[in-house]
């Protein structure tokens, strides 16, 4: 795969959710929420300041990070679900 967000956004795969609960009960598809953590795959370059300079991204690729849950556009490359969001739709990196 070969694509590079613009600007501030990241494209992120969001990580497999768990098929069963802790107690055992196997949850069917139609009542699983999207998880809201995933790997980021491909940066862009950062966005530009008020100055006009550049202002470096603050996750690289490889991170697993947390994002609002209904932030991004999911987008198939390659027959992969993926979301391209921006940076500030971010709210953590998982280290």
């Amino acid at each position: 795969m070969s694509l590079r967000p613009l600007s501030d956004r990241i494209l992120v795969q969001r990580t497999a959710e768990d098929e069963k609960t802790k107690g055992g009960i196997i949850i069917p598809d139609t009542a699983k929420e999207k998880p809201a953590e995933g790997k980021v795959v491909a940066t862009g370059n950062g966005r530009m300041g008020e100055d006009g300079k550049l202002l470096p991204m603050d996750v690289k690729v490889g991170d697993r990070v947390l994002f609002s849950k209904y932030g991004g556009t999911d987008v198939k490359i390659d027959g992969e679900d993926y979301l391209i969001l921006r940076q500030d739709d971010v709210l953590g990196v998982i280290e």
